[in-house]
C-alpha cells in the first residue's frame, strides 16, 4: 500500500477530505451523545449561555386567564405566612446548645458586630426551652408549641440570608426580591405567570393582621411594574373590602341593569378601538368586581364553620381576641385556597403601633414579655391552619411558606433585654406540595449569628417557590424600561436538596 505524500495538492486534499469526514463523523456523534445525555437530564447546563425569556400572553380581556406553567409542577397554589418584624429563629425554630452553655458571656469577636440598634450585650440563651418533636426529633421551641406538632411535616431552611437589616427594605426584599420600593410582589409574579383556577375571586389576596397592614404596606403585594390586574387584594376577617355591596337605595335588578348598561357601551366602544387594551383591561376588572359582589361576602361568611374549627384554630378564644381574630383570618386564608384562590399572603404582625414591638416581631427591649404575646396569636391559629389544610387533603397541591424579613440575634442589646436585627443568618420553612419532610438545609454557627452551611439567599428562597410551581425563575421576565425584569434579578439557584 502506497504511502500518501502530504506536501502534495493530491494528498493535502485526500488528508483534508478525511479530516472533514473525520470531523463530521465526530460531531454527528456528539450531537446524538449531547441528545441522549440531555433526554436523561445529564447535560450540564453552559453558565455562560443565556436562557431565553418567557412572557406569559396576557389577554386583556381576561387577564387572569389561567396559564400553564413552564414544566410539570407538584404545587398549584401558596400560603406564604409572614411573620413582620423579624421573628428570632433563636426562640422559635434554631436550637442552639452552644448559645444556652454560654450563657451570658461575651460573644467571641462580638466586638467587630454590624448593629441596627447600639452595641451589643453578652451571649443570650432563649427564655423559652426547645423539646425534641415528632419522630424526627427536630427541637423546636414551646413559643410555637403547636407549630412544633407538625415537625415532621416540614423542610426547615436554617440558613437563609438577607441584604438589609432594616424592616421596609426587609419587608420588600422577601416579597419583591429587591429592597427597594416599585417592584413587583411574589404573588404578582406568579399570578402574571399562572392566571387564576377561579373566576369570580381574586387571583392573589393579602390577608393583613388584624393589628393593620405590614411596614412596607401595599408594596408587599403589589403589581410594580407588572399589569395592575396582577395586584393582590388587600382584605381579612374583620375588614372586608370597601366598596363592594351596593348602597342600600340601589336594588340588585337596578344594579344589573346599570351594569349590564355600562357593558354594552364599553364593548361598543371596544369594537371601534379593538386595540384599547387598557379599556380591555378595565372591563374585565368591572366584570371581576361585579362577580366578586356575591363571591368574597360568601368566602368571608366564617358562620358556617362548625364549632369544632373554630376552637381548633383558637379562633373562639374570648380571652385573648387578637388570637382570636388572627385564627379568624387563618380561616379565611383556608377558604379562598379551597376555592381556587392561586396565592395567599397571610401576615402575622402589623407596623408598630403603641411603641416598640407591641404590634409585630421586633424584640427590641423587652424580648420576653414582647413574645409571650405574639406567640399564642401565632401558634395556635397557624397549627389549626395546618391540621386543616392536611385533612382536606389540600397539601397535595397547596405549598405553605412560612418567612420574616430577617433574624435576630444570639445577644442582647448592651442595656436591654431584646435582640437586634440580625440579616446574616435566619429560618424559614416549607410544607406541602412537592417539598421533603421531615427535612433540615442549612445551619447557623454555633450561636446561631451567620449561615455556615449550605448558605442561602432570599433569591434562592424565590426561585425554588418559583419552582415548585413549574416556573424557571431565570426565564420568568417582563420587559420593563430595557431590562428584562425577573422576581430574582441575575441571582438565585433553586435548593433542589429540599425537592421531594
Amino acid at each position: 500500500m502506497s504511502m500518501i505524500d502530504p506536501h502534495s495538492l493530491s494528498g493535502r486534499h485526500l488528508l483534508s477530505r478525511r479530516a472533514s469526514l473525520g470531523n463530521m463523523m465526530y460531531g454527528l456523534s456528539s450531537i446524538a451523545m449531547a441528545g441522549l445525555l440531555q433526554q436523561h437530564g445529564l447535560l450540564a447546563e453552559d453558565p455562560l449561555e443565556e436562557k431565553t425569556p418567557i412572557h406569559p400572553v396576557i389577554d386583556p380581556s381576561n387577564p387572569n386567564a389561567q396559564r400553564d406553567p413552564h414544566f410539570p409542577s407538584p404545587a398549584k397554589k401558596v400560603l406564604m405566612i409572614f411573620c413582620s418584624g423579624a421573628c428570632s429563629h433563636l426562640d422559635t425554630f434554631d436550637y442552639k446548645p452552644e448559645l444556652i452553655k454560654r450563657d451570658g458571656q461575651p460573644m467571641p469577636g462580638g466586638d467587630d458586630l454590624v448593629t441596627f440598634q447600639g452595641k451589643q450585650g453578652n451571649l443570650t440563651r432563649s427564655p423559652w426551652k426547645f423539646t425534641p418533636r415528632g419522630e424526627s426529633g427536630k427541637m423546636i421551641s414551646t413559643l410555637v408549641d403547636h407549630i412544633g406538632e407538625h415537625a415532621d411535616e416540614m423542610a426547615f431552611i436554617h440558613s437563609l440570608t438577607s441584604k438589609t437589616n432594616t424592616h421596609g427594605p426587609g419587608e420588600n426584599f422577601m416579597s419583591t426580591g429587591f429592597t427597594l420600593d416599585g417592584f413587583p410582589s411574589i404573588g404578582a409574579w406568579m399570578t402574571y405567570a399562572l392566571g387564576s383556577e377561579v373566576d369570580d375571586l381574586p387571583a392573589f389576596v393579602a390577608i393583613s393582621d388584624p393589628r393593620g397592614t405590614p411596614q412596607s404596606s401595599v408594596n408587599n403585594w403589589g403589581p410594580g411594574f407588572l399589569p395592575a390586574a396582577f395586584q393582590g387584594t388587600d382584605f381579612n376577617a374583620s375588614k372586608p373590602i370597601e366598596n363592594l355591596v351596593p348602597p342600600s337605595t340601589i336594588s340588585r335588578k337596578q344594579d344589573q341593569a346599570t351594569r349590564n348598561f355600562l357593558r354594552r357601551l364599553n364593548e361598543r366602544h371596544l369594537r371601534r378601538f379593538p386595540g384599547d387594551a387598557q379599556l380591555a383591561a378595565r372591563i374585565s376588572s368591572y366584570e371581576l368586581a361585579a362577580r366578586m359582589q356575591l363571591s368574597v361576602p360568601e368566602v368571608s361568611d366564617l358562620t358556617s364553620e362548625p364549632d369544632h374549627i373554630l376552637k381548633m384554630y383558637g379562633a373562639d378564644d374570648t380571652q385573648n381576641t387578637l388570637k382570636a381574630s388572627f385564627g379568624r383570618n387563618c380561616i379565611l386564608a383556608r377558604r379562598l385556597l379551597e376555592k381556587g384562590v392561586r396565592f395567599v399572603q397571610l401576615f402575622n404582625g402589623s407596623y408598630q403601633t403603641g411603641g416598640e414591638g407591641t404590634s409585630n416581631w421586633d424584640g427590641h427591649k423587652q424580648l420576653y414579655n414582647q413574645y409571650s404575646v405574639h406567640g399564642p396569636i401565632l401558634d395556635q391559629p397557624v397549627a389549626g391552619l395546618l391540621s386543616d389544610l392536611k385533612q382536606r387533603g389540600m397539601l397535595e397541591d397547596t405549598l405553605v411558606v412560612w418567612t420574616t424579613e430577617f433574624g435576630r440575634m444570639p445577644t442582647f442589646q448592651a442595656g436591654a433585654s431584646g435582640r437586634d436585627h440580625n440579616p446574616a443568618g435566619f429560618t424559614a420553612w416549607m410544607m406541602g406540595a412537592g417539598v421533603k419532610a421531615p427535612f433540615q438545609y442549612g445551619a447557623t454557627d454555633e450561636f446561631g449569628h451567620k449561615a455556615v452551611e449550605n448558605v442561602s439567599t432570599v433569591y434562592d428562597f424565590h426561585a425554588t417557590i418559583l419552582h415548585l410551581l413549574g416556573l424557571d425563575h431565570e426565564r420568568l421576565s417582563f420587559y420593563h424600561n430595557g431590562i428584562q425584569r425577573r422576581l430574582t434579578d441575575v441571582h438565585g439557584s433553586v435548593i433542589r436538596e429540599i425537592l421531594a
